[in-house]
């Protein structure tokens, strides 16, 4: 039986992009892809909304793509802000992540 959730999927989602200083954002429409590992966004959106590049090479989270990229959300993204991917309704939703214990000795 398949649940639905976390399966091979690419559907489109309205999200908020925006600099790590929250002072402004800008809805896109982005293709979530859950066989991608990383999250594309277009280079001129980004220099649009005041982000620019770290550096050239290494990469972390998010990728400057050409100006005609589409937007692209991809696994290490998504799990680092908690969702999960439900295909049967083809949106995002909080991912459950586990409580790991640990001993006190």
């Amino acid at each position: 039986m398949k649940s639905g959730v976390n399966e091979m999927a690419t559907f489109r989602v309205t999200i908020e992009i925006g600099p790590m200083d929250q002072s402004r954002f800008e809805q896109i429409e982005a293709l979530v892809d859950t066989g991608a590992t990383y999250t594309v966004v277009p280079s001129n959106v980004l220099e649009r909304l005041g982000i620019t590049p770290q550096f050239r090479r290494r990469f972390r989270i998010c990728v400057f793509g050409e100006p005609e990229t589409d937007v692209l959300l991809g696994r290490v993204t998504l799990q680092s802000l908690g969702l999960k991917v439900d295909t049967l309704k083809q949106r995002l939703v909080p991912a459950e992540l586990p409580l790991i214990g640990f001993g006190i000795a």
